[in-house]
């Protein structure tokens, strides 16, 4: 046994074990450091050390992006949870039941309605907490309810994403939210108003096929990794080795699909811009 472990067991003599918390510290999947939590926190869930980005919820996304107190959750819709009686080794109904106690959310894609610098806006946060925020029925009629109520509120819809892609468990249904979404983008053009894509690690699948890769002004947080099928797949089908960085938001900032690559700290002043903008060329 270590000093360090013959130290420890000394000091749970002296403090009882229920007052001193398991999570205190967080490894950082980056580059392995051990991090304070209440210092991750205060750096917006960004290792202090290497600058990577945790995934994080809705609720804390929401408290990072809105104007403080400025927000209200839009309900979601109500759908069949398990339309098709899926069951692979597990009944699909029990997995939903165990990503809603985990992560206390009622799917993968919650809205919410509210101000950034003044300018009100609509926006979507997928958790991949959730079933790793893949899209079902559920992500698809709370991303098309997130629509209407920015073309009601005459605002802008950000969706933040995050995903694996479609929800494997519910077919073809799964499949069908993405013309779906596509049309609802439609719609939200039709009444002159933008739609601002922020895509966040991971953001892939049939999410990247669809709602992710169409929005008018595209950001991502950096290393945040985007792609339709996984590097893996690709060198296996291809029989070639895939360019460093490959998937990542920084190629793809070099190679022209994204707008900008922005930090935790700065999205939200920027995200602020963006919508101060477009609204004045809407107005004009």
């Amino acid at each position: 046994m270590s000093w360090l472990n013959n130290v420890r067991n000394a000091l749970s003599f002296v403090v009882p074990k229920k007052d001193t918390p398991e999570n205190l510290w967080h490894k950082c999947k980056g580059c392995g450091q051990m991090v304070f939590l209440k210092e991750l926190e205060d750096n917006l869930h960004v290792c202090p050390h290497c600058e990577h980005h945790d995934r994080i919820g809705p609720v804390t996304r929401f408290a990072y992006t809105f104007d403080p107190g400025s927000y209200t959750i839009i309900p979601l819709p109500k759908v069949p949870d398990d339309p098709l009686k899926f069951r692979d080794t597990k009944k699909y109904a029990d997995r939903i039941k165990a990503a809603r106690a985990a992560t206390s959310e009622g799917d993968a894609l919650i809205n919410a309605r509210g101000t950034i610098d003044g300018h009100k806006v609509v926006v979507g946060v997928q958790d991949f907490a959730f079933m790793g925020g893949s899209m079902g029925l559920a992500v698809g009629e709370a991303f098309i309810r997130g629509v209407e109520n920015a073309i009601l509120d005459n605002c802008p819809y950000i969706i933040f994403t995050a995903a694996g892609g479609a929800r494997m468990q519910e077919g073809i249904l799964s499949l069908m939210q993405m013309p779906r979404a596509t049309v609802a983008i439609a719609m939200l053009h039709d009444a002159g108003l933008p739609y601002i894509v922020v895509l966040t690690d991971p953001t892939t699948g049939g999410v990247t096929a669809s709602y992710a890769m169409l929005g008018d002004v595209q950001i991502a947080e950096p290393g945040a990794l985007i792609g339709f099928a996984g590097q893996r797949v690709i060198e296996q089908t291809i029989r070639e080795k895939l360019p460093e960085g490959f998937q990542r938001a920084e190629y793809l900032l070099d190679h022209g699909m994204l707008d900008m690559v922005t930090h935790r700290k700065d999205l939200r002043a920027t995200l602020a811009k963006v919508v101060d903008y477009l609204s004045v060329k809407q107005a004009a």
